[in-house]
């Protein structure tokens, strides 16, 4: 028996405090705070990208060995990094080019969560 998705996806990050959290992911990124739940340490945001959710959980310890890197596609990349360097976002280096396919830059939020934009160069083709 195959599973049964309904088309939708939550992607879960760890963070140290949602009251510091939730003005970057909303102020920077552009997310819409769906709801918050104290009561179990927890936010959602919608992403721009339909049925993605990003969701929050409030931890000691963030982070740790391994996880997925959330990456988004942008249309313009070069906007998308000066929006970063407008709110001070940390990066990894600059924007990567595989020719003739995907531009990338990394970025990470507050708890050192690491997320990426990508540009696809084949559009189109």
């Amino acid at each position: 028996m195959a599973i049964d998705y309904d088309g939708g996806l939550t992607c879960a990050l760890s963070v140290r405090s949602l009251d510091a959290s939730i003005p970057w992911y909303r102020d920077v990124l552009g997310f819409e705070l769906l709801y918050r739940r104290d009561d179990i340490a927890w936010c959602e945001f919608g992403t721009g990208v339909a049925r993605v959710n990003v969701g929050l959980s409030e931890v000691e310890q963030p982070g740790g060995p391994g996880g997925a890197t959330l990456t988004f596609g942008v249309s313009d990349i070069e906007a998308a990094k000066a929006e970063l360097d407008r709110h001070g976002v940390r990066q990894d280096g600059g924007v990567q080019e595989v020719p003739d396919m995907v531009r990338l830059l990394t970025f990470y939020d507050p708890d050192g969560n690491a997320l990426m934009f990508y540009q696809d160069l084949q559009q189109g083709s």
